[in-house]
């Protein structure tokens, strides 16, 4: 299973956010957002940190991609 932070992206760019915004108001350090950037895992304090600063859910920022779905959304078929 994969995360994804596509949710997190599309609601700051509607906030007109900058990551750097997000990042200097949610405490969280350059190493940890880069993880956020590529699609990483990061620890639940740091979701729970930038759902406070945005003032969602976790759930609204975050997704798991089973590795099935991901591959047939990329056009491969086991």
């Amino acid at each position: 299973m994969e995360v994804s932070y596509k949710k997190l992206w599309v609601m700051l760019a509607n906030r007109e956010m900058s990551k750097a915004e997000l990042r200097k108001l949610a405490g969280i350090s350059p190493a940890t957002f880069t993880k956020l950037r590529r699609n990483q895992e990061v620890s639940l304090s740091v979701l729970l940190k930038i759902a406070d600063v945005l003032d969602c859910d976790a759930g609204d920022i975050i997704s798991f991609i089973k590795e099935n779905k991901r591959e047939e959304c990329n056009g491969y078929k086991e």
